[in-house]
């Protein structure tokens, strides 16, 4: 299993009159590009913003530090760190 960071464009009407194309970056794990396309693809909220890919990378070295992804049974959040409150950083 791999980490994969799919960009994803989508236009909003609420926001700029939907003139405006707007991305987020979403983080799926899959066994290559081509099934994290067809994963992210299925997400109901592409399917409702009529989102479109953008880019899809393969995130398997960060600053000298392999990533490796471990099938657990558990779901845990993931920790949230804000810009806007610095003392919880």
């Amino acid at each position: 299993m791999k980490l994969f960071m799919v960009h994803l464009g989508f236009y909003d009407d609420d926001l700029g009159e939907g003139i405006y194309e707007s991305h987020i970056n979403h983080f799926i794990g899959a066994t290559s590009a081509q099934s994290a396309k067809k994963k992210i693809s299925a997400l109901p909220e592409f399917k409702q913003r009529k989102m479109h890919i953008d880019g899809i990378k393969e995130l398997s070295h960060v600053e000298g530090y392999k990533i490796t992804l471990e099938k657990t049974d558990q779901f845990k959040k993931s920790k949230v760190y804000s810009y806007n409150d610095s003392k919880k950083l």
